[in-house]
């Protein structure tokens, strides 16, 4: 198996489980020097030769960045990352930064790998970014008065929320931010990948059965990312829901709202003070 020997670097942010890791597997056979972002030591040391795995706590914004000041240093370019970190939880957990939890995995931990390897990602000849969500799904909000959701906590209310903050991230990255990386929002739909563990036993029962029945192999979730690796598109931003092209006027990639929310995102970051990574 090929350890790098076609010079491009590949950053995947959930890089141990499902799509993430098979998406690593893949690349890492076609000759990139990957790098493996996880929270699990136990999962990184499953990784094959060839895949760098970066333990990281990406519900921190200091571990985040911290991650991001180490891919900087280590592999100044870099041609493609991709967005796969996702923990849903069925309880409200707050992070060391007061955050609730999927927020600051699912959304800020994208938002922060982003724009903080966008001058390594410049440097490339061809870089792309694809972030795994829910482009083209039309349910959930962003809970502009409660952007915690800390009066009302729902699991699912969450993961829509941070879906739709991922939409709003690739529009905004896009018409803004002045990088030269190609963005991808994807949705792969149902899929047989990701980490069950923290759902509950009778929850975790019925998505394995369903699964079984409805849900795509990963394998065949993860090719067209494979594919955008190799090929980004050639517009400015993408969005493919589950092999379907959306449309950019959907509501839901509003440019508006992303503005807005690029803003809260820029004053809730400066509270924390500036990373050495470059990022706000």
């Amino acid at each position: 198996m090929s350890t790098g020997t076609n010079g491009r670097v590949t950053v995947i942010s959930g890089g141990t489980d499902g799509m993430g890791r098979a998406l690593a597997l893949a690349r890492l056979a076609r000759g990139d020097r990957v790098v493996a972002i996880g929270s699990n030591p136990d999962k990184g040391r499953t990784l094959p030769d060839g895949i760098t795995f970066l333990r990281a706590d990406l519900t921190s914004i200091a571990e985040t960045r911290r991650v991001i000041a180490t891919v900087r240093e280590r592999w100044p370019v870099v041609d493609a990352l991709a967005l796969f970190a996702n923990r849903p939880t069925p309880q409200r957990v707050s992070t060391v930064d007061g955050l609730e939890a999927t927020f600051a995995l699912y959304y800020l931990s994208r938002h922060l790998l982003g724009h903080g390897l966008r001058d390594a990602l410049d440097r490339a000849p061809t870089p792309v970014i694809v972030n795994v969500a829910g482009v083209g799904i039309t349910k959930g909000a962003i809970q502009w008065d409660d952007l915690q959701l800390r009066r009302r906590y729902r699991m699912i209310t969450a993961q829509l929320q941070a879906g739709r903050a991922n939409d709003l991230l690739g529009v905004d990255f896009a018409t803004t931010s002045g990088a030269r990386a190609r963005y991808v929002l994807y949705h792969p739909g149902f899929t047989r990948s990701g980490d069950l563990s923290p759902l509950p036993a009778p929850l975790r029962a019925v998505i394995r059965v369903a699964a079984k029945v409805a849900a795509r192999p990963v394998e065949a979730s993860v090719r067209p990312v494979v594919d955008w690796i190799d090929a980004p598109p050639a517009a400015p931003l993408t969005a493919v829901d589950r092999g379907r092209s959306v449309p950019l006027d959907l509501p839901t990639l509003d440019p508006a709202a992303a503005a807005r929310l690029a803003t809260v995102t820029a004053e809730l970051l400066e509270a924390t003070g500036p990373g050495t990574d470059g990022t706000p």
